[in-house]
């Protein structure tokens, strides 16, 4: 099994795949399918995400969709914590919460499952990339609206020159990857 930290980032670097001008052109997609077919970094990936929330208690691992679904169910038995997905609009079957949040050009939306995350929870928010910060922000804005803590963020990229950190202040952000 892969062993220490560098040694699996390193790997990570090697395995994750640049897709030019996709969604759209200009864009370098960073695609993390790659890494979904290695057993063995998949799962040390899994764990390495996992390893600073060890510790901190948490009770719900919030993830995002659809990326962050891959990583977030895997870390969520990790740290032996109920997984709640959250969702672009009409996509879940029960009672949801949601909220909106802006983007560059319009707006957005995401929901939660009503009662999902309860006053008290410790929630961790996992998704694959983080890039502006939008979304991971109105993660955080919905599960503290429920009266949870929101105790930090688990990112497998951070697109550093996006700056999204910085809508995140004051929260603990962990990614194992940074682009500059």
């Amino acid at each position: 099994m892969i062993s220490d930290k560098s040694t699996v980032v390193d790997e990570l670097r090697r395995t994750i795949r640049d897709v030019n001008n996709f969604p759209k052109p200009g864009i370098v997609f960073k695609d993390v399918t790659p890494v979904l077919l290695d057993a063995r970094l998949f799962a040390r990936t899994v764990q390495l995400m996992a390893e600073p929330y060890r510790d901190a208690r948490i009770t719900r691992v919030v993830s995002i969709e659809s990326r962050g679904f891959l990583f977030g169910a895997p870390i969520a038995l990790e740290l032996g914590a109920g997984l709640v997905p959250i969702r672009k609009p009409g996509k879940l079957p029960a009672a949801t919460q949601r909220i909106e949040y802006a983007l560059e050009y319009g707006t957005d939306a995401l929901e939660m499952h009503h009662h999902a995350v309860q006053p008290g929870d410790r929630v961790m928010v996992v998704d694959d990339v983080l890039a502006t910060g939008g979304t991971a922000n109105a993660a955080a804005q919905l599960v503290g609206g429920t009266g949870a803590a929101v105790v930090g963020f688990s990112f497998l990229i951070e697109l550093d020159f996006l700056k999204g950190r910085q809508r995140l202040q004051g929260r603990r952000v962990e990614a194992l990857l940074h682009y500059a």
